[in-house]
């Protein structure tokens, strides 16, 4: 992107470009599918504002990822601070492949339920750091993301994979 690019142009390309992760990053902060849709609205609009402010230090991802983080973050706490603890209902994405739905897409679409069930569970920064892992991002833009050191994210990454796999465990054996 050129830095003479209009602020139009320049956000349509990264809506195009990065729109995954906001939706991803939304996901893992939400319970419901419209509480996902909000804060990807909320997170867009951030973005929107923010974009004078882009000044090229980072990638185009690595500051989408932050800026879709601290929305999240923020938005989270204003939510749990208006609704209260909530309950999670469970809703898939839709993983579906051609074809009908057979017993081994029912049995990923669940783990995959799981697992963002058990994400949210995570403390935020453990949350975030998983989410950007699971996006495939390297250990340099996760720090960049995070505002940590690279060999901070491998240490807090291995801590959070275990938790992840604990709370995984738990979830498996049920009450």
């Amino acid at each position: 992107m050129s830095r003479c690019e209009d602020p139009e142009s320049r956000f349509k390309s990264w809506l195009d470009e990065h729109g995954g992760a906001v939706s991803k990053v939304a996901r893992a902060y939400t319970f419901t599918n419209e509480d996902r849709q909000d804060l990807v609205q909320e997170i867009l609009l951030q973005v929107w504002r923010s974009l004078p402010q882009f000044q090229g230090r980072a990638g185009a991802a690595t500051w989408i990822y932050r800026v879709a983080l601290n929305t999240a973050l923020a938005w989270r706490r204003r939510e749990h601070r208006r609704q209260g603890p909530r309950r999670s209902i469970v809703e898939i994405e839709d993983l579906s492949v051609a074809g009908p739905d057979g017993p081994q897409q029912a049995l990923q679409r669940e783990v995959v339920e799981r697992l963002y069930v058990a994400i949210r569970r995570l403390p935020k920064t453990d949350a975030a750091l998983v989410l950007l892992y699971l996006d495939d991002l390297g250990y340099r833009q996760i720090a960049e993301v995070l505002g940590i050191s690279e060999s901070n994210v491998g240490v807090k990454l291995n801590r959070a994979k275990r938790a992840l796999s604990e709370l995984m465990k738990e979830d498996s054996r049920g009450p």
